[in-house]
């Protein structure tokens, strides 16, 4: 069942990117000014500077440590809550800031991410927002930012399991992540940052079929359909257009579409964004569809009476006709539309909740 959406204002939260800056910048004034402050300032990369709480604080010999409590505010992130924690050291002369994985934190073991191989999982935006803040306090005491920064998060291990992490390639912990520094309410960017990565690492590993899902049920069952490995699976959830609009640009040879038949339903009837939240089936097209397929008035009166996408399915098996055949279609035509330019094939599975087939196109380029 879907997350409630609070009746009120959304709370805006903090990236785990942004909470890492903090909790650096926090350390840092206690490694070379000896007191590390029960709050400090971020400079965000729009220019805004929130005030962030020190939840823990530790100084001993040549480091010093603070973490951050990740507030994700009304979005239902995974890392909602999660201790942040940065351990700072003094670097050799003229290195700059360097960064290193603590324990929480995953290490990338795949090409096609934006860091290479072997590197930290700290993103290329908390990289720049926690050299800032370094660079800032660096200055203040006279000094040069040539530091050793370890990130780490207690449990992120755990953490990381209720992520796309371990398909990634990005192993022992989670990313830590963010381009603004915050988190909008259910914009739920970190999942379509998820979608992005996947195809990334996809390409990189030289593969020409991708196939993008909407659950595990219809992921597993299009990865036996054609045989594909873990790294051409892309769970797009509900978000079939951000994944085609990524694929737009960067694109592979094909592109398989899977889904259960409610969510094929939705793309069929153009939707991109597949979400209960985001629009409801209409039930009055459906039972004209199944007059199409050679329904009966009752068949389709039926159908615009029923409770769920289940039931008119239902309804069309015992009528003997073909709905996922002309649902399949249609979302593929959404598709097609939605991918315009892009020059890839795309095809559509529809499968049962138990991960049968119902339908299957064939590819179709692109124009």
């Amino acid at each position: 069942m879907d997350a409630p959406i609070p009746d009120r204002p959304l709370k805006r939260g903090w990236t785990t990117g942004t909470c890492a800056a903090a909790a650096s910048r926090a350390a840092t004034e206690g490694l070379w000014g000896g007191l590390i402050p029960a709050s400090v300032p971020v400079a965000l990369p729009s220019g805004d500077r929130p005030e962030f709480a020190i939840a823990t604080s530790e100084i001993g010999a040549g480091w010093a440590s603070a973490g951050v409590v990740k507030d994700a505010g009304d979005d239902p992130d995974v890392t909602h809550g999660a201790l942040i924690v940065s351990t700072v050291r003094s670097g050799a002369i003229g290195s700059g800031v360097m960064f290193r994985a603590g324990p929480g934190v995953g290490t990338v073991t795949k090409p096609g991410l934006p860091l290479a191989v072997g590197e930290p999982a700290i993103n290329p935006i908390p990289r720049q927002m926690i050299t800032a803040a370094l660079t800032e306090i660096a200055a203040k005491y006279g000094r040069a930012p040539d530091l050793n920064v370890e990130i780490s998060v207690p449990g992120g291990e755990e953490i990381a399991k209720k992520t796309l992490n371990g398909r990634l390639g990005i192993i022992g912990g989670i990313s830590i992540l963010g381009t603004t520094g915050i988190v909008v309410p259910y914009s739920c960017a970190a999942w379509i940052h998820s979608i992005h990565r996947g195809i990334d690492v996809a390409r990189a590993a030289g593969l020409t079929h991708v196939a993008g899902a909407t659950g595990s049920t219809s992921e597993a069952a299009v990865a036996q359909l054609f045989g594909l490995p873990e790294t051409a699976l892309i769970d797009m959830g509900d978000f079939v257009g951000g994944m085609l609009k990524y694929l737009r640009v960067h694109p592979v040879a094909r592109v398989t579409i899977a889904g259960g038949f409610a969510k094929m339903v939705k793309l069929a009837q153009g939707r991109l964004d597949l979400h209960s939240r985001r629009g409801e089936i209409d039930f009055q097209l459906l039972a004209g569809w199944l007059s199409e397929a050679g329904g009966g008035a009752q068949v389709a009166q039926s159908a615009g009476s029923a409770n769920s996408a289940l039931e008119v399915l239902q309804l069309s098996t015992e009528a003997g006709l073909d709905l996922p055949r002309l649902v399949a279609a249609r979302a593929q035509a959404t598709a097609l539309v939605a991918a315009k330019g892009a020059g890839f094939e795309i095809d559509v599975a529809v499968f049962d909740r138990d991960g049968k087939l119902l339908a299957q196109t064939e590819r179709r380029t692109v124009q």
